[in-house]
């Protein structure tokens, strides 16, 4: 009798809490900022060109190998206005064979892919999930914006230089500091 009102005093104090889970696809939880969706394509804003030269690194280091492309020479180096000589003509990923491990973006030395936000592209033909390059491109352009990305190279960088430039006020403070040290000497020796 008295597990039976335990029990009933448990589920009524469960019944007035407010929920955890939410009513997908009804409801929609925020993001994470560290959540990983399908993989995008990033564009270089300065140059207008996307980040990716087409070495196909993450083609050949695709465990499923759901990715396929094309590399073509790049008409902006020609001209001048891109240091980069070649650059992506055809890219495919075929988000229903994609497992989101994220080895694409580990591998790539150019930061010209990236684990978007995007998990919702649902299609009902067989091969309606295959996104090619306009659309990876979208995706990247809508992550840049979305996270404030900016290319792991120029964060390293910028890491760089904000130490570089605290390092002279870290030398700056040892000659005080010596100063200091000398002080104490000259008091030591004076009182010997």
């Amino acid at each position: 009798m008295f597990n039976a009102l335990k029990g009933m005093l448990v589920t009524l104090s469960t019944t007035l809490r407010k929920p955890v889970t939410a009513q997908y696809p009804k409801q929609h939880l925020p993001l994470q900022e560290r959540q990983w969706g399908f993989p995008a394509l990033t564009w270089d804003g300065e140059v207008g060109e996307p980040y990716c030269v087409g070495c196909m690194v993450c083609v050949r280091m695709c465990p499923t190998q759901c990715m396929s492309g094309t590399m073509v020479d790049n008409p902006k180096h020609a001209e001048g206005e891109s240091t980069r000589r070649k650059i992506i003509g055809d890219f495919e990923i075929n988000l229903g064979r994609c497992i989101l491990c994220g080895i694409c973006v580990e591998v790539c030395n150019f930061d010209a892919i990236e684990m978007s936000h995007e998990h919702e592209i649902s299609h009902y033909a067989r091969n309606g999930r295959r996104v090619d390059l306009p659309m990876l491109l979208d995706m990247g352009v809508k992550y840049q914006h979305e996270s404030n990305w900016i290319p792991p190279t120029k964060k390293k960088a910028a890491v760089a230089a904000a130490a570089k430039a605290a390092a002279p006020a870290v030398e700056g403070g040892a000659p005080a500091a010596e100063a200091e040290a000398g002080e104490d000497t000259a008091e030591k020796e004076s009182e010997a």
